[in-house]
């Protein structure tokens, strides 16, 4: 399909420009005039020029393609399913959790035998009233700054762990403090999702690798023998390999446990966890629904558009992100086989919803909301009529469509209430009252 640039329907914020804090590459565009002609590959033609027609084919030739290709050249090789010794335990619960709203559980998952290892700390709340059969439907995503930042919860236990004093670009070595209860409770809304008959888990993402250049050695990356960002493989995973790879573990973990649905989960995610939750749910198809909020490159939106952050930016300014093999395509987006309407075509026909914030340009909201209408072919293939406009709605608005889910929001890049209600309003009509299987 052919594209020509699109008028600007965004304001430009200082705030997108420096989201990471960190310059700007000479390839990053925010001039929408600016868009150069380019052509989005279709997501139905293969390699060899054939096309698939059937959800047969689709599934035997062009997914595992398209799998390969993100695996090679944009977010590495993940090791196959969990380590033969990884164990849980539930260590503690709280059946009058939020002033007897909830039900509040922890659990931690080792993924060696013993209990000096790395580990994932898992919370999970649940509404307090007895689950519906199947279990409660769920949303999944890692948190920034430890489990105690999502809620003020006393009960909490406090992340020990080493943390970023703040998502922007520069490191700067933190500890959790009592202080730092609850300190980005707005953007989980919790008492929100569980009034709506969800139950929510998190788990810190620093437990599977530390955000910073030398995390890639550390935690699970230890485990699996991963070498420093210079010194690994071309196709060797980086961070968000990790960060979705501990998603699938935690989804190990929901299956398990009776008063929740592992067929009904939603995992989500904003920012660089919003990229980690596409390639966590086109990797695993027990994800029922995938959220990306904000994620921008390497995200949701369209890298071949040049609008926003390049890869040349991504892989200057975060080379441990992604596989070695990324970098190469600086300055050369047409030149990547695969962009990114196709990761999110891999997880049909399994629902899709990408949000957007109108000032965040770096993240190219109308490159986003394009990449999911460029994916709807693969959801028409399965039965699904996707989005079901062509027009991307108006700030403040939303598309919940057939599968396929968009809204834009005014402000900058955040996960705020109003993403919430659009996110809400689309499991339910795709989850919450779907009927659950036998596990």
């Amino acid at each position: 399909m052919r594209c020509r640039p699109l008028p600007l329907i965004i304001t430009l914020s200082l705030f997108a420009f420096f989201i990471a804090g960190a310059s700007m590459s000479a390839s990053d565009n925010f001039d929408e005039a600016k868009v150069p002609p380019y052509t989005v590959p279709d997501p139905l033609v293969c390699a060899d020029g054939s096309r698939v027609d059937t959800v047969a084919e689709w599934r035997e030739r062009r997914r595992p393609e398209l799998l390969n290709l993100f695996s090679e050249l944009v977010y590495g090789r993940t090791p196959a399913g969990a380590p033969a010794d990884m164990h849980w335990a539930v260590t503690s619960v709280d059946r009058q959790a939020l002033n007897g709203a909830a039900v509040r559980k922890e659990v931690t998952i080792w993924f060696t035998a013993g209990h000096d290892g790395p580990a994932l700390h898992l919370l999970v709340y649940q509404p307090a009233q007895p689950p519906p059969p199947g279990g409660w439907p769920v949303f999944l995503g890692l948190n920034f700054f430890g489990n105690h930042s999502v809620h003020p919860d006393p009960g909490i236990t406090l992340s020990s762990a080493w943390m970023r004093e703040s998502e922007a670009h520069h490191i700067v070595d933190h500890r959790a403090t009592e202080a730092s209860r609850g300190t980005h409770a707005d953007r989980w809304q919790i008492e929100t999702v569980l009034a709506r008959g969800f139950a929510t888990a998190t788990a810190y993402y620093g437990d599977l690798c530390p955000d910073r250049p030398d995390g890639l050695t550390e935690a699970v990356g230890a485990l699996f023998g991963t070498p420093s960002a210079e010194q690994r493989r071309d196709n060797e995973w980086g961070a968000i390999g990790i960060w979705a790879w501990g998603l699938s573990r935690a989804m190990d973990y929901l299956v398990s446990d009776a008063e929740l649905d592992p067929r009904r989960v939603a995992v989500h995610g904003h920012s660089r966890l919003g990229k980690t939750a596409l390639w966590a749910g086109a990797q695993d198809e027990r994800f029922a629904l995938v959220i990306s909020n904000n994620s921008g490159s390497a995200g949701a939106k369209l890298m071949r558009r040049r609008y926003g952050s390049s890869i040349g930016y991504a892989t200057s300014a975060f080379p441990f992100w992604w596989c070695r093999n990324y970098a190469t395509f600086a300055e050369r987006e047409d030149e990547l086989p695969i962009d990114q309407h196709e990761l999110i075509a891999l997880i049909a026909p399994r629902a899709v919803h990408v949000g957007s914030a109108s000032e965040d340009l770096r993240a190219d909201p109308r490159g986003e909301f394009l990449s999911v209408l460029h994916a709807v072919p693969v959801y028409r293939l399965h039965g699904r009529t996707g989005l079901g406009v062509e027009t991307m709605p108006e700030i403040g608005d939303a598309t919940l469509g057939d599968g396929l889910a968009y809204h834009v929001r005014g402000g900058a890049h955040n996960i705020t209430a109003e993403d919430w209600r659009h996110y809400l309003a689309f499991a339910e009509k795709e989850l919450a009252h779907r009927p659950s299987t036998d596990r």
